[in-house]
């Protein structure tokens, strides 16, 4: 059994990581940073404190930083200094610089360090690379991945909208879709990216369009919070067909409501939300693969047990902390930039 601390009580450690970790065997959430306010009475078996100190003072073998952009350098780099396992919210840090600090300083304590990228265990991803390593698509030219929301209202008081390093939607949104096409393509050889404002009086970038350039062939990453999310959240199109699938995975949305992964059938994707994939030969419906944001933490666990490799490295936290750097100053000198090819 693994002890494991959560830093930060905000929308990510309640929605999730908090509900995630207790459902996977093995792993056992004993204590949580929470400055503020009273602790969660659905929580009684677990410790509430008020500081990181407070927190690395009790017999922890992994910590989780689930708090404000800005801060997961520094508390990461807190816990791995004093001995323990992390993982990472998204985005890794806010700059590249900070990302490399924390691989060497995990390489040096011999310490697991991932980042938390459970939309790879999605259905609907989880799915679309199965009908690309099925082949049914043939070559691959176009790949589109969508996170739209129609969200015209501003929160002032949240920090992802204030200009801040790390704020905003590329740095909220954009971690995902670029781990995920780089799972599928690998890295692209350069980046076109337009991120932007859409919203009246908005401080942070809340729109991007974002072109990953392969050979004969393009990634375009889109999201927006003035868009109803009625596009396809992925479409793929091949020499041989095209697979289109809409709708959010629903593990968010029964996290949200209160459902944990341990319940039967708590995050059943309906039917008619289903895949169609398109050949010569017709339209076919695709069922959705079942899948579970707890399939990053028992891989997290069996890492530090030395039964499995890492799936989210730390090398690969690095090239997506390159992507979304790239990206921005691609948007910001109105070009393409060719992929680095030093390290």
């Amino acid at each position: 059994m693994l002890n494991v601390g959560l830093v930060g009580f905000g929308f990510a450690g309640k929605v999730f990581h908090a509900p995630v970790i207790r459902a996977v065997g093995g792993l056992r959430l004993t204590a949580i940073v929470q400055r503020h306010g009273a602790p969660d009475p659905r929580l009684a078996d677990v410790e509430f404190v008020r500081s990181v100190e407070d927190l690395l003072s009790r017999p922890l073998d992994l910590v989780v930083v689930a708090t404000p952009n800005t801060s997961h350098h520094p508390i990461a780099k807190q816990c791995l200094s004093a001995g323990r396992h992390v993982v990472v919210d998204k985005p890794f840090t806010t700059t590249l610089a900070e990302a490399r600090e924390l691989v060497e300083l995990a390489r040096e304590t011999r310490r697991v360090l991932s980042v938390y990228q459970e939309r790879r265990y999605t259905g609907d991803f989880v799915t679309t690379r199965k009908v690309l390593s099925d082949g049914v698509l043939g070559r691959v030219v176009s790949y589109e991945a969508h996170f739209d929301r129609f969200r015209p209202e501003l929160r002032p008081g949240a920090w992802r909208e204030q200009p801040l390093p790390g704020s905003g939607v590329w740095f909220d949104l954009g971690p995902h879709l670029f781990d995920q096409a780089v799972l599928l393509f690998g890295l692209p050889q350069a980046i076109g990216a337009d991120i932007r404002i859409e919203r009246g009086g908005a401080q942070a970038d809340d729109a991007f369009d974002v072109t990953l350039h392969y050979p004969r062939m393009r990634a375009v990453l889109r999201a927006s919070m003035l868009t109803a999310p009625t596009a396809p959240s992925f479409a793929v199109h091949g020499t041989k067909g095209s697979f289109i699938k809409h709708g959010l995975d629903p593990q968010e949305a029964a996290l949200k409501a209160g459902h944990t992964p341990d319940e039967p059938d708590w995050d059943v994707e309906p039917p008619e939300m289903h895949g169609r994939l398109t050949t010569p030969e017709g339209t076919r419906t695709i069922p959705t693969i079942s899948s579970s944001f707890t399939h990053y933490y028992e891989n997290v666990r069996d890492a530090i047990l030395g039964k499995a490799q890492l799936a989210v490295t730390p090398a690969h936290a690095v090239d997506v902390m390159r992507g979304l750097e790239l990206a921005a100053a691609s948007s910001q000198q109105r070009c393409v930039l060719p992929w680095p090819t030093s390290t």
